[in-house]
């Protein structure tokens, strides 16, 4: 199985939340190539109804048994990237959890429950990487369909009590 990766910085905003239940609320804003000179949690920018944030460094790790998900990714019209984070202590700002470009890979982020995931629009930078990565290493399965084996209602039925068999 072949392996690449890029190297990406993220950049997120924490917004004061209309709700009752919580302060502020935190989205991915951007994944930019590269790795800025910038500590993780360091603020960008204040906005008017909240604050940007460099969130840190990860890796995009492309496999090339996914090379399908990506292709289906960048054929979309809007490639995208899913940025999954996690906020431990409301104090300590965000911990990321992965950043990727498989769609699957993405969905599967949200189903611990603790996990922030969501979406940004794929920079033609890191697009043009991942759809190199497709060219080289995709290679077209064959879809086969299972058949079922089909069940004999004999074999399925009660056996009489005391009988064993």
């Amino acid at each position: 199985m072949a392996e690449d990766s890029i190297a990406v910085g993220v950049i997120v905003e924490k917004r004061k939340a209309a709700s009752p239940w919580i302060d502020h609320t935190w989205s991915p804003v951007a994944v930019l190539p590269g790795l800025p000179e910038a500590a993780p949690m360091t603020l960008i920018e204040t906005l008017p109804d909240g604050e940007r944030y460099y969130a840190g460094a990860a890796r995009i790790t492309l496999a090339s048994v996914d090379t399908a998900n990506y292709r289906d990714n960048m054929m979309s019209g809007a490639p995208k990237l899913w940025v999954a984070m996690r906020e431990e202590h409301p104090e300590a700002g965000l911990m990321l959890v992965a950043v990727t470009a498989d769609p699957a890979e993405g969905e599967a982020h949200t189903e611990t429950g603790t996990n922030i995931v969501d979406t940004v629009p794929m920079v033609p930078e890191i697009a043009h990487f991942v759809a190199q990565f497709v060219d080289t290493h995709h290679v077209e399965r064959e879809f086969f369909k299972r058949k079922r084996d089909r069940a004999d209602p004999n074999r399925l039925a009660r056996r009489p009590m005391g009988e064993e068999g």
